[in-house]
Formats: structure tokens, C-alpha cells, sequence
């Protein structure tokens, strides 16, 4: 992308600064942000507050280790916290009236279950993880991110459709796809 994603800007607002917005609308309390490359520039580059930063050091790792590090902030910012909810900030599809979603069903259940988003015949993320798993997203490692646990639950998984879950922006061309999409919405709401 020749530039940190997170600082990618689609619209008025940077891919991160959108996902942050999103969760934030969705009543997401409290919103931690998992930074390692290039953390400086991005932290300059975005208006974290009301965020909680946590720099990342390990990050050549893969993902896992940013899910670790996320958690065990989490655990020790909230530590009666029961669920964590875990994101990727390029998703331009994700809308408030998702995460909302995914957190109404994960309040509905009476018994420890995972709540994913569902796209593209697979269970994904924006998930969200019920405590007893907890211990099993700390033993992932590398680039193995929470799928392996969506795919071999350690509890009942139920999932949420997510229209548009499946697209994210990994390449230039992702990227103006979803600048031609935004300004065609635009251009129709003029209308």
C-alpha cells in the first residue's frame, strides 16, 4: 500500500479512524487499539481519544501476537470483562448496525458462546469471545489468527451475517474499489 493501512483514507476518515467511529457508535466500551509498525506515525496520523493505545512490540510475529497483546490489556484494564471483541481495522464495509448486532447476540445467550460474523461460507471476524476462550486465544502464534478457533470452537458458536465481511483492502486495487463505491453511494444521495 506503500503507507501503514491503518492510515489508508477512505472517504473523510482513515481506515482505522472509521473503525474506531464504528465500534465507538456501537456502544463498544472500552475500544483498545493494537499498534506495532509503524505505531508513531499512525498515533500521529489518527485521534485515538478515548482509545486505549497499546503499543506492541512483538508485531513481526503475525497476528497473534497483536491478539495476545490486546487481550492481556484488556484483562488487565477491565479484568471482570466476560467477552472481547476482536476487529481488523480493513473492513470498509463494517457498520455500527453489525457490531450492535453481534453484541445483542452475544447478550442473548445464556451459556459461554462465540459470536462471529458470517461471510463467504466461513465464520470471521468481527467475532466475539466469550471468556472461557480466552486461554485459547493466548496460546495462538504467528499468523494464525482467531479462525482456527471459529472453525474448532471450544464452545457453541452461533453467527451474524455480514454483507460485504469477505472485502477488505490489502491492495491499491482494493482500495479504489471502495473510493468508486463511496463516491457512487455520494453521487446517488445527491440525487
Amino acid at each position: 500500500m506503500g503507507r501503514p493501512k491503518q492510515l489508508v483514507p477512505v472517504g473523510n476518515e482513515t481506515l482505522l479512524g472509521r473503525t474506531i467511529r464504528v465500534v465507538r457508535e456501537a456502544g463498544a466500551d472500552p475500544v483498545l487499539v493494537v499498534l506495532g509498525a509503524h505505531r508513531d506515525e499512525i498515533v500521529a496520523g489518527i485521534d485515538l481519544k478515548g482509545v486505549q493505545v497499546i503499543f506492541h512490540s512483538e508485531w513481526e510475529e503475525g497476528i497473534a501476537s497483536s491478539i495476545r497483546a490486546g487481550l492481556v490489556a484488556l484483562r488487565a484494564q477491565a479484568p471482570d470483562a466476560t467477552p472481547a471483541m476482536l476487529l481488523v481495522c480493513d473492513q470498509p464495509r463494517l457498520t455500527n448496525e453489525h457490531v450492535h448486532r453481534l453484541m445483542a447476540t452475544f447478550d442473548e445467550q445464556s451459556e459461554p458462546t462465540i459470536v462471529a460474523s458470517a461471510y463467504a461460507d466461513i465464520a470471521g471476524i468481527p467475532a466475539i469471545f466469550p471468556a472461557n476462550e480466552f486461554a485459547a486465544l493466548l496460546e495462538l502464534r504467528g499468523e494464525e489468527g482467531a479462525r482456527r478457533l471459529l472453525r474448532d470452537p471450544g464452545c457453541p458458536l452461533i453467527t451474524v451475517g455480514f454483507e460485504g465481511g469477505d472485502f477488505d483492502v490489502d491492495t491499491p486495487a482494493d482500495l479504489a474499489q471502495i473510493i468508486s463505491a463511496s463516491k457512487r453511494r455520494s453521487r446517488e444521495e445527491l440525487r
